[in-house]
């Protein structure tokens, strides 16, 4: 599953700061990792929060600074693409509208199987979307993340107003079911390949779909 941080990255010489947040990031993804592994084998409900911080050898406090809830440790991996929308919106390239830019991106990660667009049949990412998917209280608190995606892609869209809001309101949610039908297909043993053309014209349909509701966004207006 990607969205996980880059934690391979090497701190210039002489910058604690930097060593400081590389340890902290390390430690956030071992302990998600192991939590993972864990709530994979034996069930997200049947594991509790102090057998994650004995497998992940560190105290229950500690964990807890790391991670609020114990969802947390799940929807870590969703931690950099709370922002993806957004930072697509304000690094498209000149002339693009923020829609067209917003497809663009979607159907590249339709081509390259990101797991976020549910075209993923790698067995360790459909054993995470299981969990995820099957586990009401992990769905909830995704909702969560979706909110601050919404309020970031509104920001970039336009500083939050209620245009803006009830924009990415619909773009996020258009992107969600798309990704959602796309995994519940690859789940009941489809390939992602197989599934692939008729994920980009469902995409391609629900963005055509925005473009005539959301004109000011697509650089044209009604």
């Amino acid at each position: 599953m990607t969205g996980s941080k880059d934690t391979r990255a090497t701190p210039a010489p002489g910058a604690p700061t930097g060593l400081r947040q590389l340890k902290k990031q390390r430690t956030y993804e071992a302990v998600s990792e192991a939590a993972i592994a864990l709530f994979l084998e034996r069930g997200f409900d049947k594991v509790s929060v102090a057998e994650v911080a004995a497998a992940a050898e560190i105290s229950k406090p500690t964990l807890f600074r790391y991670f609020p809830a114990k969802e947390d440790l799940v929807l870590h991996r969703f931690a950099d693409h709370e922002d993806e929308a957004a930072r697509v919106v304000t690094g498209r390239p000149g002339g693009h509208s923020p829609l067209a830019a917003l497809r663009a991106h979607f159907l590249a990660g339709l081509d390259r199987h990101d797991p976020v667009t549910g075209l993923n049949d790698a067995p360790g990412v459909l054993a995470f979307h299981q969990l995820l998917y099957t586990s009401p209280s992990l769905v909830a608190r995704l909702h969560t993340y979706q909110e601050r995606s919404e309020r970031a892609l509104a920001d970039a869209l336009g500083e939050g107003s209620l245009d803006a809001r009830l924009a990415a309101a619909q773009i996020l949610a258009a992107q969600r079911v798309l990704a959602l039908d796309n995994w519940r297909r690859v789940d009941a043993g489809e390939r992602a390949r197989d599934v692939h053309p008729d994920a980009v014209r469902a995409a391609n349909r629900a963005f055509d779909q925005l473009d005539r509701g959301l004109p000011s966004f697509t650089g044209r207006h009604s």
